[in-house]
């Protein structure tokens, strides 16, 4: 009786540990998203005292992944096996929040520097948040370790993405569409001081989490494996894997036609399907929402049955078909946008619940980790490079909703080629086990 309540009582530290641990997440995936309701306001730069023209707001957007592809990846992986939960946590969630507070500060600023400070801003913030993420992963894989472990993660994800449906559905409410309207820097920074009050209650539970953390291992300082260390020989070993790049070229084709298009949601389905912004505002976060339920009910489907491959293929499918909806749907008809909207939050649910699980099948256990941040890094390039395309199409003169939508659906014509291929090399290296299921 003794030893069950022990272990009741530390179950329950585990779940106020994960609950410190995905408030700092929600606040990171809000502050992401916070303009994609509402980019509409930088379709002309007369439109907002900041300033800002589509260009801005996709070079802003872009900054997220600039230090993740530029070798920070690597180095502050490096700094959190050397450094360990604690330490570099504590750095990783301090730069999240710093750099949130330098784009705020730029948004209420104004000026013409506004917009490379907020860049700046951005890329700290972008950096801080895929390596809190990474910490979040690793520190909820210690204390759940005697079980409990996929629930845990399931929640962090599903709290995590809540918060960029969180971000989609609120702004439009923050800063009201108003036909002939010049908006303030006061107005238009109000979804990033919501995103501060966030950052700052995220901040403080991160501390009480640190203080778990060093009561329940005391000894360890936070220091993860030595084995996990990073070798640049086991980078090479990857780098040679034929298949690592099918699933990487994968990842950033398919991810880039959702996130990217996310950023630039009201530019693209205002116009297109003559709604307010509000409305536009639900309708993307049925992306968010669609994933939160979906993505681990697909997930034990590819446990319980396989043919992952075959998965990847048919949420490519269906991003595609979402996107061509998106361009050529009868214009002014709002029920096509919601039909795209359910098809792409699908396909954002089915491709990652068969591509992640697919990745230890490619590499031994010893590189694992140097692979999924590989695959980040790329994903991140593709993000970079999508992010700066979107926005240079629609701030020119001939771009247009529809022109930016040609280029979502190649970006998932690429993909469905990438799942196919994919398929073709697990059909021929069936030792691979990539189709068997996960029980």
């Amino acid at each position: 009786m003794a030893s069950a309540s022990r272990k009741s009582l530390s179950m329950g530290a585990c779940w106020i540990a994960l609950l410190c641990l995905v408030v700092p997440m929600f606040a990171s995936y809000y502050f992401d998203d916070m303009f994609s309701s509402i980019s509409y306001l930088f379709q002309d730069a007369g439109m907002t005292e900041l300033g800002w023209d589509e260009n801005a707001y996709g070079r802003y957007t872009s900054g997220y992944s600039v230090l993740c592809i530029f070798g920070g990846l690597a180095l502050f992986g490096i700094l959190l096996d050397k450094w360990g939960v604690r330490v570099a946590g504590t750095l990783y969630v301090g730069m999240m929040v710093g750099g949130a507070g330098l784009v705020t500060w730029a948004l209420l600023s104004g000026g013409k520097a506004s917009a490379t400070l907020a860049y700046v801003g951005c890329m700290v913030f972008g950096l801080g948040s895929e390596m809190a993420g990474t910490v979040v992963n690793r520190s909820i894989g210690r204390w759940f370790k005697e079980g409990g472990m996929a629930l845990a993660m399931g929640l962090h994800l599903a709290i995590a993405r809540l918060g960029t449906a969180f971000a989609l559905v609120i702004t439009p409410k923050l800063v009201v569409q108003q036909a002939d309207h010049v908006y303030p820097l006061s107005e238009t920074a109000r979804p990033a001081l919501l995103g501060m009050g966030l950052m700052a209650l995220g901040l403080i539970l991160w501390a009480a989490f640190v203080a778990l953390d060093a009561r329940r291992f005391p000894r360890q300082g936070g220091l993860q494996n030595k084995a996990d260390d990073f070798r640049f020989a086991d980078a090479l070993k990857v780098l040679g894997n034929k298949n690592f790049w099918l699933l990487g070229l994968l990842c950033v084709l398919f991810y880039s036609s959702i996130v990217a298009f996310k950023k630039f949601a009201g530019a693209i389905l205002i116009p297109r399907f003559d709604i307010p912004a509000d409305a536009a505002g639900w309708m993307v976060s049925m992306l968010p929402f669609s994933t939160v339920i979906f993505a681990p009910l697909f997930g034990a489907m590819v446990d319980r049955v396989g043919k992952g491959t075959r998965w990847m293929i048919v949420g490519s499918i269906l991003a595609l078909v979402a996107h061509l909806l998106l361009a050529f749907a009868p214009a002014g008809v709002p029920f096509w946008g919601y039909l795209s909207m359910a098809m792409l939050g699908f396909g954002y649910s089915l491709v990652p619940a068969a591509l992640w699980p697919s990745v230890p099948k490619i590499v031994p256990d010893k590189i694992l980790g140097t692979t999924f941040a590989l695959i980040y890094w790329v994903q991140n390039l593709g993000l970079l490079v999508f992010k700066r395309l979107a926005g240079s199409i629609l701030g020119s003169e001939s771009g247009s909703p529809v022109t930016v939508e040609l280029m979502f659906s190649g970006l998932c014509v690429a993909a469905v080629a990438a799942a196919v291929l994919f398929a073709r090399t697990s059909a021929r290296n069936p030792g691979l086990g990539l189709d068997r299921p996960n029980r």
